[in-house]
Parts: C-alpha cells; structure tokens; sequence
C-alpha cells in the first residue's frame, strides 16, 4: 500500500536535465515588491516559496540557483518585508515570499505582510504552485497551519518541501514525514509528493529543479 504523500522520486534523466538547464543561465533579481501594484507584468509562470522564519528559505533558493548570495539570508528571522522576484531563464519566475512566524516583528507590520500575501495568492494568475517549506527538525508547527489553510482559501497547489534534512537521523526524519502527511491531509490545495532536501548536502536539489521546469 502506497503511503499518502510520499517522497517525491528522483525524475527520469531527461526531466532532470531539463530542470538543470532551466536554473543553468543567469538568474536576475527583478525586484522587491511592497504592494500588488508593484508586481512585474504576469508575462511568464511563476512558483514561489513560502516558509516560517529560520526554515532555510533563502539557503534553498540560493541552491536551486546555483548561487551564493542570491536571496539574502538574514540572521534577524522576519527581516525580509518584501515580496522578493528572480528570474530563471526566460520562462520562469522565482517568487521568495516574506517569512513568517517573525515573533520580534510589531503587529502592524505582521498584519502589512499577511494583508500582502493574502493579495498575492489569490491575485496572481501566473502562480502554478507554491512551495512551502517545513524544517526538517521540527514538522508542520501551528503557524505553518495559517499558511497552509490560505493557500487552501486561495485554491493554490502547494507542495511541501522539507528542508534540513541532513541534520536529522533517518528514523526522526520518518517520524517528521508521518507528522508532515498528517497535517497535510487536512488541506485540499496540497500536492500529494513532499520533497526532501538538503541544501548543503545537495539533496533533492534536482528533483526541485525538475518539478518547476516542467510545470504546466
């Protein structure tokens, strides 16, 4: 019997390379974006990543990249206000939403960010898919909860990606993906595969990649 929400299977070769040639060019950062009236034209597809503070969210983009320095990874968790845009190649978008479960940050600007991103995903016809990251180390928490019932609210397919996987043992990290399919099956808008990575030891990096080269 198949379990619900599996390991997402590393793709067959040629679907492998083409996430690599995707994430192969330059990629550019377009802009920062405040507001929706910010936003660049909805001219090409776009996914975009969405996770709680301190998950690793920047470390991941940079990987997928290929770069160092790309998304700016902050050590004041929250500290990234904007809604973050990369290209990659000519055909994609690289969305890097704010971080959330920010427990410094002063309310109105928690309540800045959510009115934003409750605009953003219900508003953005090009959106084919949001990540959401969930550390290894800990599962799904109560906050990622809010984020996942939005992107329900807003009829966008989300897929869990678990981050951090190297710094935890293989029998904890079955543990995490039992509590991970759980939660996940209370929220119709999630895609039924998780993907497992690592972004120092390199894992899952490709299988990423060829999941947002060959979205529809």
């Amino acid at each position: 019997m198949q379990l619900p929400f599996p390991v997402a299977e590393e793709p067959e070769p040629q679907t492998l390379e083409t996430g690599r040639l995707l994430f192969a060019g330059e990629t550019v950062f377009v802009k920062g974006v405040v507001a929706m009236d910010g936003l660049p034209p909805a001219d090409r597809m776009e996914v975009c990543f969405a996770g709680r503070s301190n998950v690793g969210k920047s470390t991941l983009i940079n990987a997928l990249t290929g770069t160092k320095a790309l998304a700016r990874a902050s050590n004041t968790p929250g500290r990234t206000q904007e809604i973050n845009y990369f290209t990659a190649g000519e055909s994609h978008y690289l969305v890097d939403l704010p971080g959330y479960g920010y427990a410094n940050a002063p309310l109105p600007v928690v309540e800045k960010w959510q009115r934003l991103l409750k605009q953003y995903l219900g508003g953005r016809q090009t959106l084919r898919r949001a990540f959401v990251l969930i550390d290894a180390r800990h599962g799904v928490k109560k906050v990622d909860e809010e984020i996942l019932s939005l992107l329900d609210s807003a009829a966008v397919t989300f897929q869990a990606v678990l981050t951090k996987a190297d710094k935890v043992k293989e029998k904890e990290r079955e543990k995490v993906l039992d509590q991970v399919r759980g939660a996940l099956a209370k929220h119709p808008a999630a895609f039924p595969e998780i993907i497992v990575t690592s972004s120092e030891k390199g894992w899952g990096i490709p299988t990423l990649r060829a999941i947002i080269a060959t979205l529809e």
